[in-house]
């Protein structure tokens, strides 16, 4: 049996790709951040001082879209991009867990 494949990513102009993967690279390092999931004052250290040129380089990326005329985000076409490449898992990270039940 083979592991079940993903759906192909939609089509995207080289600026949405480079934005969409800039996007995620910032999502992770908040991940890291997040005091709500524990670990280490160093690694939220390292992921602090990547986030900044992580964010640097996703606001380049939608500068290059704007110089290129794509005025519009189209949110469909980018949501699902974002979930073939597990973008909600990783936006999850971000997130503070639920309370635990009592």
């Amino acid at each position: 049996m083979q592991p079940s494949e993903l759906p192909p990513l939609p089509a995207l102009t080289c600026a949405e790709g480079e934005f969409i993967d800039r996007y995620l690279e910032v999502l992770d390092q908040l991940g890291r951040i997040n005091p709500a999931h524990g670990g280490d004052t160093y690694s939220a250290l390292r992921a602090a001082q990547a986030l900044a040129s992580r964010a640097g380089a996703l606001r380049d990326a939608l500068a290059s879209m704007h110089e290129r005329g794509e005025a519009q985000l189209h949110a469909v076409t980018l949501a699902r991009a974002l979930r073939v490449l597990d973008g909600e898992r990783r936006a999850g990270r971000v997130t503070v867990p639920p309370a635990p039940a009592s």
